[in-house]
């Protein structure tokens, strides 16, 4: 077989990350200090010239992929020694998955600098801002295009910085900081199991190309020391706590503190689908792992059915935007977790979701900061009747609920769609679970729908509420235009593992059933929320009904409370105190003895020491006395 004829762009597809960290570096140093319009403009500018970049890589890489799909790797330097006989290469792997991630990656981060020259205007550290979002953009795209898992690994702790600064922007605001804080200690532990597991598989394997890994000698010699599963294992703690799994998906509804267009970039494109996009990496070892596998499938699922719950009992639009995203990364979880290399529709089922989701939840987010910097509030039963105030908002949040709902032509339709598909056989549990959170996911969504944009404006705010500017508008619309179309493309075809599948046709009665669950899950929110004056009445008649189980659910199941008592009450008091009292006491302690005695015994020298020849001479005579008894006795 020939080698595929290298084109322009894919031999500088490094460019594509390249472009955003220069801009990086000469905005935060240069521009920012003394302008913040040009730090807004070059920053922007970077992204649009990084997301024509991937485009024009795509289309180079369809080109000369052929019938089955390559894998490149046009750009590699060495880098450092890892462990014996392993040197680490920083470079570019271009495949169907790290393609597609650079365009989605790409095109929504250009598209949230565009929304944020509008929605950022006036606000102190303008220029700071965009700073943190070409590096957090650059973090991401070097993430997906890694050639190896440590490489991967550098910058997956690099999105982690990005993001705290991101999440901790407003750093005067306790709640932000308290926000970026939790979220970067909460991935420090899971990313300690990810980087335990990069080491098992390295020394085992004495690789970690992805391009090696999924070798069957690899696989075999794995599974000749048993660590196969381990390691796997220890690999998606990683993956868990970035994409927020439970029971490690306390970060996420808190990190809507920071700015609302970073909100839509760390939910479509960047942080939370790091975790989904490093399963879908290293999916060749987790189909060879059983055990991992099933784990993956059950955490996806009960995540999304966990999330989408809580979702239909909160109030600030953001946070249940934020758990509608928890929901979703779960069926991504678990469609990847029922697919084998025999039966890989799962896997290209969840690269699909992934990809329309990003287009139709960055919408979600940036059309929820237009309502919020309209109406000066985030809880919705302080907005209503914004449809005829917010036209172009309305229409383009519509489309977003439409297509996150699964409801026809949009794009969540044939993507959701895909995993009930994939779920539809073997898999009854996965099926049946997928079924009811789609439901409930349509249920939530029209909630948020009919409270904010139907019936009367409730507040002062809402009634005098105006049209976001143009160039916040832009972004929307771009972004329903992509929601409406995204699910047409044919997408199996292009994005699979080995050859590529026939574009799935549309299975009637998943269509139907899904379809069912989310017309009864609109109508059922119509029933409570759709009447602007007895919806409030008929939501509090329902939290009376259900009494405790409504305020464990709207209190989140009290993981954030459970959590606090086991830091403070168990792990601080019989695991922390105890440390630092060893540290104190016995450590300095020990260090401060050994200082003290040196000084002592220095005192003492001391006094020898008075310039005065009579003590010089008694301290002869005593030594020369010493000095005979001692010889003698060893003698003697």
């Amino acid at each position: 077989m020939q080698p595929p004829v290298m084109t322009f762009m894919l031999e500088n597809s490094w460019v594509i990350a390249a472009v955003p960290f220069f801009s990086f570096l000469l905005v935060g140093l240069f521009i920012r200090p003394y302008s913040d319009k040009w730090a807004g403009l070059v920053a922007t500018s970077a992204l649009f010239i990084s997301m024509l970049a991937s485009y024009l890589l795509a289309w180079d890489y369809l080109q000369i992929s052929g019938a089955a799909p390559q894998v490149l790797v046009p750009w590699s330097v060495e880098w450092l020694q890892f462990i014996p006989k392993i040197s680490v290469h920083m470079g570019v792997l271009i495949d169907p998955i790290s393609v597609m991630m650079m365009t989605v990656v790409t095109t929504v981060s250009f598209l949230v600098h565009v929304y944020s020259i509008g929605y950022m205007h006036g606000e102190n550290g303008y220029g700071r801002y965009f700073t943190y979002l070409n590096l957090f953009t650059f973090s991401m795209l070097g993430l997906v295009s890694s050639t190896n898992i440590f490489q991967m690994y550098v910058f997956w702790e690099l999105v982690g910085v990005s993001s705290f600064l991101l999440i901790g922007f407003y750093y005067k605001k306790p709640a932000a900081v308290a926000a970026a804080k939790k979220a970067f200690i909460v991935t420090r532990f899971a990313d300690l199991g990810f980087l335990i597991g990069i080491l098992i598989l390295a020394g085992t394997s004495q690789t970690i190309y992805f391009t090696s890994l999924s070798q069957p000698e690899v696989v075999s010699q794995l599974n000749e020391f048993g660590v196969l599963n381990l390691a796997l294992l220890l690999i998606f703690m990683g993956a868990a706590g970035k994409s927020a799994m439970f029971p490690l998906h306390i970060w996420l509804p808190d990190a809507m503190e920071g700015p609302t267009p970073v909100s839509a970039l760390i939910h479509a494109a960047t942080m939370v689908v790091a975790g989904v996009y490093l399963v879908a990496r290293m999916f060749p070892l987790y189909s060879q792992a059983t055990y991992a596998l099933e784990v993956v499938a059950f955490v996806g699922l009960f995540t999304s059915a966990f999330a989408a719950i809580i979702a239909c009992t909160q109030d600030d639009i953001k946070r249940v935007l934020a758990f509608s995203t928890l929901s979703q990364l779960g069926y991504m979880m678990f469609s990847l977790g029922i697919a084998t290399l025999r039966e890989p529709l799962g896997y290209t089922a969840s690269m699909f979701h992934l990809y329309n989701h990003a287009f139709f939840k960055a919408l979600l987010f940036l059309g929820a900061g237009a309502v919020i910097h309209a109406v000066h509030t985030n809880n919705i039963w302080e907005m209503g009747g914004l449809r005829k105030k917010m036209p172009i908002t309305h229409i383009t949040f519509l489309i977003a609920v439409l297509a996150i709902s699964g409801i026809w032509p949009f794009s969540g339709f044939f993507s959701k769609d895909e995993i009930l598909v994939a779920s539809l056989h073997g898999h009854p549990i996965h099926f049946i679970g997928g079924l009811i959170v789609a439901g409930i996911t349509a249920f939530y969504m029209s909630r948020i729908y009919f409270l904010t944009f139907l019936g009367n404006s409730r507040t002062e705010a809402s009634s005098h509420a105006h049209e976001a500017s143009p160039v916040m508008l832009f972004s929307l619309v771009v972004l329903a235009a992509f929601s409406c179309v995204t699910g047409f493309i044919p997408f199996s075809h292009y994005v699979s593992i080995g050859q590529p599948l026939e574009h799935s046709r549309i299975n009637l009665l998943v269509a139907i059933s899904g379809t069912l669950m989310a017309l009864i899950g609109i109508f059922s929110s119509w029933i409570i929320y759709g009447s602007s004056s007895g919806s409030a009445k008929r939501s509090d008649v329902i939290a009376r009904r259900l009494g405790a189980i409504y305020s464990l659910i709207k209190n989140k199941f009290y993981f954030d409370e459970i959590y606090q008592f086991v830091t403070h009450k168990i792990i601080f008091k019989f695991i922390a105190s105890p440390i630092a009292w060893f540290d104190r006491k016995v450590v300095d302690g020990g260090v401060n003895l050994s200082g003290w005695s040196a000084r002592k015994v220095g005192e003492g020298f001391l006094s020898m020491q008075t310039g005065q020849l009579q003590t010089y001479g008694v301290w002869f005579v005593i030594g020369t006395i010493v000095t005979f008894f001692l010889f003698w006795a060893t003698v003697g």
